[in-house]
């Protein structure tokens, strides 16, 4: 089938990421990371609308008490972008800024720091109770994360060793164990960064420097391969009123003329993929 890829959004973001469909408000939220911006736009009106955060912010998940919790630097915070309000409930105790997460389908959210010298950057995990709890040490740039559909399987990258891991998940307790290699992509071919996961349990990857998404099967196979007018993808979710669009970020840093044209670098993208998603938990806390 053709995949039919629209830009709906040009920017540029310097790097945008974290993309999060919002089904209530019919909305898709993303970041900027280096620009430290919250992005809002509602797919149906394409009202559009945005808050610049104090530092670097990484990671987004929607509040079942309203707005949003985030990742603001090193802090774990409670977002509201109609009173501009920012609220830090939590912080590392690192000088590490806070990279992608999620919320698992018990409502915790799931994020992790990044280091580009050495691996001393850990997966943590924000409970409903406000504890902050170490999940993975030894990383180096926690990114792109998702659970299997029977929530027995846990998936996360670690984008500089360029390895998606998969644990065993216990959904009850949240603890993951027994960690292997689920996807270990080709040196030359790009990075894996951002993911997310469908309605048939297949893996989508976002391929920073490799101006692609590719779908895994749950054996770790690829199944498929989207190539994108982007060098530097950086994550996706499927949303739309069908959550049958796959929404890609991307990033437009570090790029001259020669290399960004015709890319349209920073852009976010909506792409048919002929496949639908899954409905991402809210934050319970």
């Amino acid at each position: 089938m053709t995949d039919n890829i629209e830009i709906i959004w040009q920017g540029p973001a310097a790097l945008g990421e974290g993309p999060l469909w919002h089904p209530a408000e019919q909305a898709l939220y993303w970041v900027d990371i280096d620009g430290q911006y919250i992005h809002r736009m509602n797919y149906v009106t394409s009202d559009y609308t945005n808050m610049k955060v104090p530092a670097q912010v990484g990671a987004l998940a929607v509040r079942q008490k309203g707005g949003l919790i985030a990742g603001i630097g090193n802090e774990i915070c409670f977002v509201d972008m109609v009173e501009g309000s920012i609220t830090t409930k939590a912080s590392t105790d690192a000088d590490l800024r806070f990279n992608d997460g999620k919320c698992d389908r018990k409502g915790r959210f799931w994020i992790g720091t990044m280091s580009f010298d050495a691996p001393t950057a850990k997966l943590y995990r924000y409970d409903n109770s406000g504890k902050l709890i170490v999940m993975q040490e030894d990383i180096y740039i926690s990114n792109g994360l998702a659970w299997s559909l029977d929530n027995k399987i846990f998936y996360y990258t670690d984008s500089t060793v360029r390895k998606i891991y998969d644990y065993d998940f216990d959904l009850e307790s949240g603890d993951i164990t027994n960690r292997r290699v689920f996807v270990e992509t080709p040196e030359g071919e790009g990075v894996p960064d951002g993911l997310t996961i469908d309605s048939e349990g297949y893996i989508w990857s976002a391929r920073w420097e490799g101006s692609k998404v590719v779908r895994y099967a749950p054996d770790g196979r690829v199944d498929r391969e989207i190539k994108l007018p982007v060098l530097r993808p950086t994550s996706c979710m499927f949303g739309g009123p069908d959550l049958d669009v796959l929404f890609v970020t991307s990033c437009s840093q570090q790029l001259d003329e020669s290399s960004r044209l015709p890319s349209p670098a920073g852009a976010v993208l909506a792409i048919d993929v002929g496949v639908t998603g899954v409905e991402e938990p809210e934050f319970q806390g």
